[in-house]
């Protein structure tokens, strides 16, 4: 693929207001650090080439602010990440116009956290499965 070297170094950010549910979307050579709040709901991902091409995404099920919520937020990231990764597709439509490809790659989901009831890697389909913001 052509669009390898301009994929590689992508990170993006998504991140979400508590108080009206608007999602904004990061793009750049890092992760924006600087937009995740305290109580970690973000959606972190980059492409990714180990043995082929791959859209890798990072979710912390583990609340850093009160224990024993793994399970409503396992559940609620389960229920949003189909409007995330949506909108990370919308929202760089533009790279995805330019190399088509990338609508085909794999999407893998990392859910992290302490418990292993809770800790799983799973696939999540491709970006033309989330080519409009119908998932939400």
């Amino acid at each position: 693929m052509n669009g390898n070297k301009c994929v590689l170094g992508r990170k993006y950010t998504l991140t979400h207001s508590d108080i009206t549910g608007e999602l904004f979307l990061t793009i750049g050579k890092e992760y924006a650090i600087d937009r995740i709040s305290f109580i970690r709901d973000e959606v972190l991902g980059s492409f990714r080439n180990d043995c082929g091409l791959y859209y890798y995404a990072y979710v912390l099920v583990d609340d850093p602010t009160e224990e024993g919520r793994e399970q409503v937020r396992n559940r609620i990231f389960r229920k949003e990440l189909p409007g995330a990764l949506s909108a990370i597709r919308v929202g760089d439509t533009e790279l995805f116009q330019t190399y088509p490809e990338l609508d085909d790659v794999p999407i893998w989901i990392y859910f992290d956290s302490n418990e292993e009831q809770w800790e799983a890697y799973e696939y999540y389909g491709s970006f033309r499965e989330y080519r409009n913001s119908q998932h939400k």
